[in-house]
């Protein structure tokens, strides 16, 4: 059935909907620029098409994996600029693994990065962020816990797309009560233009080797991610995406896409899996309403009066949604464990796991304090080596690695070390 233009254009809207709640979430949580964040997820979406020869229907936009890093570098006392420059560093990992991917294959990523290490760091991802989520929501309880139920409601009970948007829900409902209860003051709002370029931080203003080791090796993790939400994403298309146009063309479209947030102050970007759920609902998957959905995020990216009003959110509604999300990420890690077959009860494995769970969470230096939004404070995990400050996380993905690759396993536990897809090529 051909789309007229009119429902091309509704349906863009609709993906833009989509990735709203959770893209405008990373900057309101970590501090970087709501704007620059949607301007960023536009733009890296429209350079992913491009890359990718304009045949993957993927919407692009902010990372949640590198939330963490971002907050250990600004506690360590790193600029606005040394982030975005820890954020460029983590795009050209993206570039290098794709040119390497290029010679060899796909295979190296998923021997590198089977499901008994990227499952547990995903864990890791989750859990860090829990003290976060509860600073802010303990600000002001009942608005969180009316932003978990509502989040809850939309995602359990509601029906069709409605079903895919359970966190702009949860959102729309806790902002709206603590607008009706004076939680809220709009006068930045008023200050605010309707139009106009948001203020943008350049990423190589202010170049800090300890920034970039503590953001960049996050690009390790995500990129397990977006191997994942490139199959989805096939799978409900019906195409073999890894094969045409190939994993080194959608890492790479990631990368350039993530090196323009960095250069311009925005956040990581990453392929968003909301927006696949999208196309399994309508069942329309021409990228080019993806293209349109990119436009209109870039379009919000440049209503200053729109970030002057994310500005006013309370911590507590943010709290109650990263409640809910947060716990979902380390939930995502346990499926991954349970869809990579991962037997637990080899010695290995248990192994691999521990070490990284321990040193994902157990280096936390909770001197280190970052002032989150509203001014509620949280704490980071980091951990000093010698001069150079290294996230959790960080240091949690380097252990699991080297565990997995020096670790000696017999065949049954190649079996159930590698994800399903290498086990079936």
């Amino acid at each position: 059935m051909e789309l007229t233009m009119q429902k091309k254009v509704v349906l863009g809207l609709q993906h833009t909907v989509a990735m709203f709640g959770a893209t405008i979430l990373v900057p309101l949580i970590t501090g970087l620029n709501a704007s620059v964040a949607l301007l960023a997820a536009g733009i890296g979406t429209l350079l992913f098409h491009l890359i990718t020869k304009r045949m993957v229907p993927v919407f692009l936009g902010s990372s949640f994996a590198f939330i963490p890093p971002i907050l250990s570098a600004r506690a360590d006392g790193y600029s606005w600029e040394a982030v975005g420059g820890g954020i460029v560093g983590a795009a050209l990992v993206y570039v290098i693994v794709s040119i390497v991917i290029t010679f060899i294959g796909p295979d190296l990523i998923t021997r590198i990065f089977p499901p008994i290490v990227t499952g547990p760091i995903i864990v890791v991802i989750g859990m860090t962020l829990a003290p976060v989520a509860i600073s802010s929501a303990r600000t002001e309880w009942w608005l969180a816990i009316v932003s978990v139920l509502a989040t809850i409601i939309a995602a359990i009970y509601f029906k069709g797309v409605f079903k895919m948007l359970p966190i702009l829900t949860g959102f729309a409902v806790g902002y709206f009560l603590a607008i009706v209860t004076g939680n809220v003051n709009f006068d930045v709002v008023g200050a605010a233009d309707w139009v106009g370029l948001p203020d943008f931080t350049f990423g190589l203003g202010d170049i800090q080797w300890g920034a970039i080791v503590l953001i960049a090796p996050i690009a390790f993790v995500t990129m397990i991610e977006h191997v994942g939400d490139i199959i989805a994403n096939g799978r409900v298309v019906g195409k073999d995406f890894l094969e045409d146009p190939g994993l080194n063309r959608t890492l790479l479209g990631d990368g350039v896409a993530t090196l323009f947030a960095g250069l311009v102050g925005g956040p990581p970007n990453t392929t968003y899996s909301e927006n696949t759920g999208v196309l399994a609902v309508t069942r329309v998957y021409d990228p080019f309403i993806l293209r349109i959905g990119a436009v209109f995020a870039i379009c919000l990216g440049l209503i200053p009066k729109l970030a002057a009003i994310l500005q006013t959110v309370p911590g507590a509604v943010l709290g109650g949604l990263e409640i809910i999300l947060f716990g979902m990420i380390a939930s995502v890690g346990l499926r991954t464990l349970v869809e990579g077959g991962v037997d637990f009860k080899r010695s290995r494995n248990m192994i691999v796991a521990g070490v990284i769970l321990v040193f994902g969470l157990g280096v936390g230096a909770f001197e280190q304090v970052v002032t989150l939004l509203g001014g509620v404070e949280g704490y980071v995990s980091i951990v000093r080596i010698g001069d150079v400050t290294v996230s959790g996380l960080a240091l949690a993905a380097i252990a699991g690695v080297v565990a997995n690759l020096i670790l000696p396993m017999d065949t049954a536990d190649v079996e159930v070390a590698m994800p399903s897809e290498t086990k079936s090529s």
